[in-house]
């Protein structure tokens, strides 16, 4: 019964080892989603449906049920698996990322969505660019995730926002969720407002822990992170 965790976007499940480093476990599960540090299956077009297609595979390859965490959009993801797929979580953890009725884009990810104007947005960022917007978020290996972006990456990204133009639709929470669920959020995340992650916890019951962290508070503030989880685990042992 293993703990799985799926990062978002630029990353790839590198960006867990801080949180790995200080939980108590050995059943740990990082995923790298296709584009993101594995390669891209013949055929697969990088949308948000497929990834989650593609994690749900995963997880049946597994003995379950499963205690998942997303961030950013893998939270999306785990979120979208926990309503569709509640046979296979035995809890779940969103961190920075959640649909409501009330989703909204952030600035940048409208700009990706734009035909040309993505590629354009892509081609200025390099690892120079994009170290220190990551530090600023509280990434704790900025410059590795920096230069773990790749061609093949930001082509992933696109599509997969580009994929999504149509949220919240029926990616919507609009209920308590049939399992225990935690939110971890920063409260300074500049891209993702802490409101949301209110918004989902007191929609679905989920526990709501606030850092006072950015974007990767998860990660940024491991310990904390560490000490939410096993409290959540230990309730559902």
């Amino acid at each position: 019964m293993p703990a799985v965790f799926v990062h978002g976007v630029p990353d790839t499940g590198a960006m867990w080892r801080p949180l790995f480093d200080v939980l108590t476990r050995d059943d740990l599960v990082a995923l790298d989603l296709p584009g993101f540090g594995r390669p891209v299956p013949d055929g697969f077009d990088a949308t948000k449906e497929e990834y989650v297609a593609w994690i749900i595979e995963q997880l049946e390859e597994l003995d379950g049920p499963i205690d998942l965490m997303g961030h950013d959009w893998g939270s999306l993801m785990v979120q979208r698996i926990a309503l569709t797929r509640p046979d296979l979580i035995r809890s779940y953890t969103l961190s920075n990322g959640a649909v409501t009725d009330r989703f909204k884009w952030h600035d940048l990810a409208v700009q990706w969505q734009t035909p040309e104007v993505g590629e354009q947005i892509m081609e200025t960022l390099t690892p120079e660019v994009m170290a220190p917007g990551l530090a600023d978020g509280g990434h704790p290996d900025a410059e590795a995730a920096a230069a773990r972006i790749d061609d093949t990456m930001k082509r992933c990204i696109l599509a997969l926002y580009r994929s999504a133009t149509d949220l919240p639709g029926d990616w919507a929470l609009t209920g308590p969720t049939p399992q225990p669920g935690l939110v971890v959020w920063g409260r300074d995340d500049p891209v993702g407002p802490p409101a949301a992650g209110e918004r989902f916890a007191a929609t679905s019951g989920a526990r709501l822990v606030l850092l006072p962290g950015g974007h990767w508070a998860a990660v940024q503030f491991p310990r904390e992170t560490a000490a939410a989880l096993e409290a959540l685990w230990a309730e559902v042992a």
